[in-house]
């Protein structure tokens, strides 16, 4: 008799214990898209900041003589 000899059919087995078995963890979107959502946002607002700034003067004018 050998040794393997069983009522149990080993493929079926198999299969049996890879449904089983727990599912793989998938990946999660959001924290990715909430970063890209943050970088965007903020590369628009400092944009926006050196569009809306003043100019930088380095020259005073005063009473029509240019100081330095």
């Amino acid at each position: 008799m050998a040794a393997n000899d069983s009522a149990l059919d080993l493929e079926e087995m198999a299969r049996a214990r890879a449904l089983l078995s727990p599912a793989p963890a998938k990946e999660r979107m959001w924290p990715v898209l909430a970063a890209a959502a943050l970088a965007a946002v903020s590369a628009l607002a400092f944009a926006t900041a050196m569009i809306m700034a003043p100019p930088v003067v380095s020259e005073h004018v005063v009473a029509g003589k240019t100081v330095r």
